[in-house]
């Protein structure tokens, strides 16, 4: 009897999952564990492994199709197996989109999926269209209304992404009339020899385009910067790195982390989340998101309950996060929940810079180099010091300039005091 595989769930808040390549192929042995296919979530990738064991009978979706989660994807057992009943469509509730897909031809490209699921959204999308929690709240923040957008999601559910394709292209829509191959674009080819080539963004880069982008558009976003006196900070630092094991490893943007986890819940509006345009969403803990540069991408994972953790606790995991990261299978849940972000590009010589803020948060904060100042010391001499600038970035719909300004300045006075700051 043949047994479905499934689209595993990468993560409570992933919905559905692309797929990079197929490993094995019809006809194939596949075992328990064995690889059957790649593939990745707007933020990750992952390999998925084979629940059952027999002959690879039937692969119901290709590479680069979208799939939802927990959906059917191929069928395995003894040659001979009837696997209709296994395909999605049929077993699985009936959904439409999948469905389409199945019946598309095998020789279609990628797209063709999304094309024959046409008829089911062409159609208009009524006020009884179910709406996913994430994508009524991201149409709110961002003004449009979320009927208006093409379902993708399961049984015709319209989910964040469809959101988010509404807000980046808002003549693409339920309620838009259908296009006509005339009216379509036309994708030009590049001459022969020409001087540029034309590459598709990969899924975490329009990930990122549509969150900067919604960002900078639904928010009333204003950027302050100053630096602080660095003099102690390094000097723990070099205190640090001359010691033995972990400790040796904690570095400045470790430092800034435990700080800012410290000082920002006495600024309560920036460790917050905007849920609506006239909702605040304000955290007890402070999961403190921190960016990290990747072969695919900026991702930022979340350090949750960083105020109740130790300098150490803090730098071991930001190291784990970012190596997760990198190595591109992060858990999907990691790289969401954070109540303010921390961006560092200290390391890249960067002496000021406007961080954007990572939706639906209400501040961000850019850590930058030390460089070299002078000022009069309490002798009346003039002395050289290092300084090092920050540079906050922060929802002016929900927090003032002057408690921005007033985190900013108390922050600095608590890495220019650090070691105090660790013994309170």
């Amino acid at each position: 009897m043949a047994k479905a595989v499934i689209m595993p769930k990468a993560g409570i808040t992933v919905e559905s999952c692309i797929i990079g390549t197929w490993e094995k192929k019809v006809g194939d042995q596949v075992k328990v564990g064995d690889i059957l296919f790649s593939y990745e979530t707007d933020k990750a990738s992952f390999e998925c492994e084979s629940t059952e064991e027999g002959t690879l009978l039937e692969i119901f979706y290709n590479d680069g199709d979208e799939v939802p989660c927990l959906v059917n994807v191929c069928a395995v057992g003894n040659p001979g197996d009837d696997c209709s009943a296994l395909r999605p469509g049929k077993a699985q509730g009936g959904e439409k989109a999948a469905e389409a897909a199945k019946e598309a031809p095998a020789e279609a490209p990628a797209e063709a999926p999304a094309a024959a699921a046409a008829p089911e959204t062409t159609k208009g999308t009524s006020e009884k269209t179910a709406v996913s929690p994430r994508a009524r709240k991201l149409a709110e923040r961002a003004g449009v209304d979320a009927a208006d957008a093409v379902p993708t999601g399961p049984n015709g559910r319209i989910i964040e992404r469809d959101v988010r394709e509404l807000m980046n292209n808002p003549q693409v829509s339920a309620k838009a009339p259908e296009k006509t191959e005339a009216s379509a674009p036309v994708k030009e080819n590049a001459a022969p020899g020409a001087e540029f080539e034309d590459v598709k963004l990969t899924n975490i880069r329009r990930a990122i385009s549509r969150s900067m982008h919604a960002s900078l558009a639904t928010m009333a976003q204003l950027t302050h910067n100053s630096t602080f006196d660095a003099t102690e900070i390094l000097a723990y630092r070099k205190k640090l790195k001359a010691s033995e094991g972990d400790l040796s490893g904690i570095t400045l943007g470790d430092i800034v982390l435990y700080a800012v986890s410290r000082t920002i819940l006495n600024y309560p509006d920036l460790n917050a989340n905007m849920v609506s345009e006239d909702s605040i969403r304000i955290f007890k803990h402070v999961n403190l998101g921190v960016a990290v540069d990747t072969p695919r991408g900026l991702m930022v994972p979340t350090i949750f309950h960083a105020d109740e953790k130790s300098l150490l606790e803090i730098s071991l995991e930001v190291k784990q996060l970012a190596k997760e990261c990198r190595e591109g299978n992060i858990n999907p849940d990691k790289l969401s929940g954070a109540s303010f972000t921390v961006s560092n590009l200290g390391s890249l010589g960067i002496e000021t810079f406007t961080p954007v803020i990572n939706p639906p948060q209400t501040g961000i904060l850019g850590v930058c180099r030390a460089v070299d100042r002078v000022k009069k010391l309490d002798d009346g001499s003039i002395g050289i010091y290092p300084a090092m600038g920050l540079s906050l970035t922060y929802d002016h719909r929900a927090i003032d300039g002057s408690p921005a300004s007033r985190f900013l300045k108390e922050l600095g006075e608590n890495l220019e005091r650090f070691t105090t700051l660790l013994a309170e």
